[in-house]
């Protein structure tokens, strides 16, 4: 886009940069303060591959374009999709930009409760859309070591993590390690 931008002086400049426009998403953090473990995903994820990541895989948080829905219907859906768990009640944590240099996106931000008895599904993510998520539940204390050791790198699933942490959402310390491995259903 090649736009005028007036400067702190009042002079205008003219100005060229690149936007990127994907649409909004949604992403969420599915927590479980009886057993103090967390749920969050491993898929391959190319730009990260591009820029260094050896094996392009990424510890994230469930997250997903909002297409047509709105933030709240979006991540439920997104849930059940990439892990198997029907999430009813989502709590808001806030809307931020995550690039705002190149990239018009809003990424809604949601935390929620879940039990074993949400699971209705292996997750893994929709076959038609090359989904190949595997669906890690972690103890929350290895999750937030994982991030002090450089295995969790993703922005917002460092920032749902912490504000876990500051919120006191979960013991400091979880139970057990489960891997639960899914594939595209």
């Amino acid at each position: 886009m090649t736009f005028d931008y007036q400067q702190a002086d009042g002079s205008w400049q003219t100005q060229t940069r690149e936007a990127y426009d994907r649409g909004n998403g949604a992403t969420i953090l599915l927590y479980n303060p009886e057993a103090g473990t967390v749920v969050l995903t491993r898929q391959f994820r190319l730009p990260t591959y591009v820029n260094g990541n050896p094996d392009g895989m990424l510890i994230e948080a469930c997250a997903g374009l909002l297409d047509e829905d709105s933030p709240e219907e979006c991540i439920r859906r997104e849930a059940q999709e990439e892990t198997g768990f029907r999430i009813d009640r989502v709590v808001p944590v806030g809307a931020v930009y995550m690039s705002p240099g190149s990239v018009t996106e809003i990424l809604h931000f949601f935390v929620a409760e879940y039990s074993k008895y949400m699971r209705v599904g292996d997750g893994g993510g929709v076959a038609h859309e090359h989904e190949n998520i595997e669906v890690l539940e972690l103890p929350f204390a290895r999750a937030l070591a994982m991030i002090d050791a450089g295995e969790i790198k993703d922005a917002k699933t460092i920032m749902l993590l912490r504000h876990a942490e500051r919120r006191h959402l979960l013991p400091p310390r979880g139970r057990s390690l489960h891997i639960l491995v899914a594939g595209p259903t």
